[in-house]
């Protein structure tokens, strides 16, 4: 059986520019990344496309998931899934968070990723990690949909904010993605709705890079990174040695 890993990302763009790497680099281990998008990001996260002429909420929608599919196909992602749950604000109402907690019961991931546990600039954000942690629990229960093969406790990783100053976010874990940064920077400029920021991510992973080589050596035997993406975890980790 191929590990799995499971990304809930609030808007069809997040996952790429918060964790495109990890799942590139996961997939080329092996992995069958799945990615679940809550919302297109069609109201409040799409602007450029907002500016043309006769555009419409479904011309939006549509245009956006052609640019999520395609980010989706650069990384290798296994399955993409859209729930097309609307955004600002984005609402996840009891029969979508079940929804949710069957896909996490089928993918039986080894870890899951999402946003943010604080986030004033764009409380989509915040709110997509709390229902991915009700999500996550209720997998667990025995008592929910008895017969279903329960989930185990897959950590959750907190991919990195816009600004995480103003986020509360500190990251424990960076991951080298040097190996998986040109299938990033393709799936970055998938992203034609939010361009301004293609430049923006693409320095935030060279300066994750030098952080990684920092933290695994420094200039006495760190290895180098030129690209690096950087996760905050929720749950304590076990391990034999240190």
């Amino acid at each position: 059986m191929a590990k799995t890993a499971l990304v809930i990302s609030a808007h069809s763009a997040d996952f790429v520019w918060r964790c495109g790497g990890a799942i590139a680099l996961h997939q080329e281990k092996g992995y069958e990344v799945t990615v679940l998008c809550l919302s297109y990001g069609e109201r409040g996260e799409s602007a450029k496309l907002w500016k043309h002429a006769g555009m419409t909420l479904e011309k939006v929608k549509a245009a956006r998931r052609v640019e999520a599919e395609n980010a989706a196909k650069a990384l290798g992602v296994h399955d993409i899934q859209f729930f097309d749950l609307g955004d600002y604000p984005l609402v996840v109402a009891q029969e979508a968070k079940f929804r949710l907690v069957d896909v996490i019961r089928a993918v039986q991931p080894e870890f899951m990723l999402s946003h943010s546990k604080w986030d004033p600039y764009n409380t989509d954000h915040m709110y997509a990690t709390q229902v991915a942690l009700e999500a996550r629990m209720i997998a667990q229960a025995w008592g929910h949909n008895p017969g279903e093969k329960v989930l185990g406790a897959p950590q959750l990783y907190l991919f990195e904010p816009h600004q995480t100053e103003q986020m509360e976010w500190k990251p424990d874990v960076f991951l080298d993605i040097s190996p998986v940064w040109e299938k990033k920077w393709a799936a970055i400029q998938c992203m034609e709705g939010q361009e301004h920021l293609w430049h923006y991510y693409k320095n935030v992973a060279e300066n994750r890079g030098n952080h990684f080589m920092r933290n695994s050596g420094g200039q006495s035997g760190g290895r180098k990174a030129t690209h690096a993406e950087g996760f905050q975890s929720v749950f304590p980790r076990t391990v034999d040695e240190l």
